[in-house]
């Protein structure tokens, strides 16, 4: 068994209306040297596979259903015990 975590993530292209609103909280609560804040989503999947395919697993999931191309990208993590 093999866990692994994905992170998508808003494109640099794409503008975050949820990150930048809690960037402006943010500095309203008294941290104006926090310059951005970036919101993502992940997913932690269990995975009954090899090592040697998860990075063909992990993409074929994130491509069909996780990542929506046009505005996310994607990243993932394999995690420890």
């Amino acid at each position: 068994m093999v866990n692994v975590r994905v992170f998508v993530t808003y494109k640099q292209s794409v503008f975050d209306p949820q990150g930048d609103t809690i960037t402006k909280t943010v500095h309203t609560i008294g941290h104006p040297e926090v310059e951005s804040v970036k919101v993502g989503k992940f997913f932690d999947l269990s995975l009954d596979t090899t090592p040697d395919q998860i990075d063909t697993v992990v993409k074929d999931i994130a491509t069909k259903l996780l990542v929506n191309f046009n505005m996310e990208t994607y990243t993932y993590q394999v995690l420890g015990d």
